[in-house]
């Protein structure tokens, strides 16, 4: 088939399937989440790293509430009619999201009710309600509540003098329904009869009402976030037991003592998000510093978009606050075991080894395994490639940043800030680099979701102690994870740098897999001396010798590349076919989404080249088509580490190429966000980065195979072949075991 009839029958096949073209963002993360859920229905995980992930599943949904939910609310409001790729309104996009999220929910309540908990009690660990609790723990219980709450607790009533009490974000509160003593049995049925009950019940009467006492009172008491969710009951009759109650109910069983004199006619906790989804126009803004502070602001007082709740949704109580919320009947979801399975990390965190996974402690690169050589001199003898967290973070990325602070030769030090830990040394780095008299520059993105205000901190921090920081570039965030050192060797002045997959957040890299390449070539370096000038200078260069820099080159640059594979396509359709040499890219993503690049893919599979996608998150393409990409594969990896580190192979008529990068395939990566993604030039770093890929391509424990319509199949163990029970982070342990010799085969 000609180049053009090929063209031709995509234009022709693109067209059939219409707005089925691509899959929907939001039910593709829905997906993605629901295979997160299915590491905790999962027999083969520890029964405590299942728990774990019940808590992330939910912990994923609340941002994604916040962010996505947030978003298409506000575009619904707003009037917007735009269709997303897959031809959806934003309200069609909420409808089909309630929809799928209901019966997430119920699976998530029974893998927790009748297989983890009765799982927990097998293993003596007992996650008990009030009642379940023996007469002497309920007296400790109160005792707890005594001595730790009720100074705490701050009761909130709403009658004419006081309005509904603000709610804050993902906090979970109960409501309590109040009755005067003495309120006649006639006046409450009168209410009741006029229809006036549930309303009334709240406070919102009138005063005349009010003052009659012929109105119920709603109070409002939120349950502390900065205790432990899960309290531990202990005496001589449990010791070595792991009997808990949660804290909500110790407050709900003891809220006499707070409103003490008053019926309680009813309890009943709920738990609210509020839409972060909060954005300003920065060409506007005078002060960006500034900007964000008040947008922090404006967010803990944004609009509630979703309630969860322990019971009906009919239940008077709930109507009255879906009233007072302002919100839909969607807006409200029916949680049938915990209304926060997040507080399960208190349960998580036990010392209990033998339910977890066995405890992994990285090893220390090889090429930095002499702790008293210069690690400039290290990587002045060739790249080094470190794989987070099979190897050190510790002993790599905080080494290179604190030799570069106490090297007197070093005279400047930049370097990109997105997210970080909260006791991360590079900030007490910069600053000792600063005070000594070097020049350091730290780009601060303010604008990390979630991390503004840790990072306005930090800003601030740095600014005091004379480090140069920059709040990035107006319009884009900046996302890119570098640090550029600049050296004066006797040769002259020499840069060293990292580029790196993932943030310079020391704990994080205990969690998330990454990748990060020192060197010292001129032909990267180079590049990233003219990034950090475009960051913080506003240079208008538009095109990089050899890195790929979003929003300049980056797109164009990918596009030229699976072009290249379609051209070699052809000639190889041509030729005699040898499958080696057979056209392939290999992508390793956390998520894919971009329109054009899709349908370059698309193009490339129709001309013949073999496409394998590793893509932990969403996926907005569909593979598998025949006639549009029947030549496309699309797996995912979950388990005990998540998948963060980005991979880009292009086989290139036998002449590989491998990049690594801060960046997905993206909308917002390409065009919104200043990114980095260089090239692996060194052919041992090469053969290493196709290990990683081949060792996750060919998993069968961890691996989840996407089908056209956007579900996800796991692959399963060949029985008869034992070695496929090892899925990819164990396999990647077991190799960097192998690289100090300390593998058992």
């Amino acid at each position: 088939m000609t180049r053009q009839n090929t063209q031709r029958q995509l234009r022709l096949n693109l067209q059939a399937m219409a707005e089925s073209e691509f899959l929907n963002r939001e039910v593709s993360w829905l997906e993605f989440n629901r295979r997160v859920l299915s590491e905790a229905l999962d027999r083969r995980t520890p029964l405590l790293e299942r728990v774990a992930y019940l808590a992330i599943f939910t912990s994923n949904l609340d941002e994604f509430f916040q962010k996505r939910i947030g978003g298409l609310k506000r575009q619904f409001e707003a009037g917007v009619i735009k269709r997303s790729a897959d031809g959806l309104t934003p309200q069609e996009q909420l409808t089909e999201i309630h929809q799928r999220v209901l019966p997430l929910l119920q699976d998530q309540a029974d893998s927790y009710l009748k297989v983890i908990k009765p799982a927990l009690h097998e293993n003596g660990i007992d996650l008990l309600a009030w009642h379940e609790l023996t007469p002497r723990e309920q007296e400790l219980a109160r005792e707890y509540f005594r001595k730790n709450l009720f100074p705490v607790l701050t009761p909130l009533a709403v009658d004419p003098g006081h309005p509904f009490p603000f709610i804050s974000n993902l906090s979970t509160s109960l409501g309590v329904m109040l009755r005067t003593p003495g309120l006649s049995r006639q006046t409450e049925s009168d209410d009741q009869a006029n229809g006036l009950g549930p309303l009334r019940l709240i406070g919102v009467a009138s005063d005349d009402d009010a003052r009659e006492g012929g109105t119920h009172q709603f109070a409002r008491v939120k349950v502390p976030q900065m205790l432990p969710q899960w309290v531990r009951l202990c005496d001589e009759a449990t010791k070595g037991k792991y009997r808990f109650v949660s804290l909500e109910q110790i407050i709900q069983h003891n809220l006499d003592d707070l409103f003490e004199g008053m019926d309680m006619l009813e309890v009943r906790p709920f738990r609210i998000t509020r839409n972060a989804d909060i954005e300003r126009d920065e060409e506007d803004a005078d002060d960006l510093l500034e900007m964000i502070e008040q947008e922090l602001r404006d967010r803990r007082v944004a609009d509630v978009i979703r309630m969860e709740v322990a019971d009906e949704l009919q239940q008077p109580m709930n109507q009255l606050l879906i009233q007072e919320l302002d919100l839909e009947p969607s807006d409200v979801y029916q949680m049938l075991g915990e209304l926060d399975y997040t507080s399960l990390w208190t349960i998580r965190s036990l010392d209990l080894p033998e339910l977890k996974f066995d405890p992994w402690t990285p090893i220390v690169p090889p090429r930095f395994a002499d702790d008293e050589a210069d690690i400039f001199n290290i990587i002045r003898s060739g790249d080094v490639l470190v794989h987070h967290p099979y190897e050190s973070f510790g002993a790599s990325v905080e080494r290179f940043l604190r030799a570069a602070t106490r090297d007197p030769k070093v005279i400047a030090i930049k370097m990109v800030l997105y997210r970080t830990s909260e006791d991360s040394p590079f900030i007490p780095e910069a600053i000792r680099a600063a005070e000594s008299g070097k020049q350091v520059v730290c780009v601060v993105e303010l604008k990390a979701r979630f991390d503004e205000e840790r990072n306005v901190q930090i800003a601030q921090q740095l600014e005091k102690a004379g480090v140069h920081v920059v709040y990035g570039i107006v319009g884009f965030k900046t996302h890119t994870k570098t640090v550029l050192v600049v050296r004066h060797e006797s040769e002259g002045m020499r840069c060293y740098a990292h580029i790196g997959t993932g943030n310079y957040n020391s704990k994080t890299a205990q969690l998330y897999t990454d990748l990060g390449l020192f060197t010292c070539d001129p032909r990267i370096t180079n590049d990233l001396v003219e990034l950090f000038h475009f960051m913080t200078g506003r240079s208008i260069k538009r095109d990089f010798h050899h890195l790929l820099i979003a929003p300049t080159n980056m797109r164009r640059r990918f596009v030229e590349m699976i072009g290249r594979e379609i051209e070699h396509a052809h000639r190889w359709d041509q030729a005699d076919g040898d499958p080696d040499r057979r056209p392939t890219i290999i992508a390793k993503m956390n998520s894919l989404e971009d329109p054009d690049i899709c349908r370059k893919l698309y193009e490339a599979s129709s001309a013949g080249v073999k496409i394998k996608l590793i893509v932990r998150g969403f996926c907005c393409l569909r593979p598998g088509v025949m006639g549009l990409s029947e030549n496309i594969s699309v797996v995912s990896i979950i388990g005990r580490f998540l998948e963060h580190s980005r991979i880009y192979y292009f086989q290139n008529a036998g002449h590989g190429e491998y990049y690594i990068g801060s960046a997905d395939w993206m909308f917002r990566n390409l065009n919104n966000r200043v990114e980095c993604i260089t090239p692996i030039l060194d052919k041992g770093l090469q053969k290493r980065l196709k290990q990683i890929l081949d060792v996750m391509i060919e998993d069968q424990r961890q691996a989840w195979d996407m089908l056209p319509d956007g579900q996800y199949v796991q692959r399963q163990p060949n029985l008869s072949q034992p070695d496929t029970e090892i899925g990819t982070h164990e396999r990647l342990m077991e190799l960097a075991r192998r690289e100090l010799g300390l593998s058992e085969s």
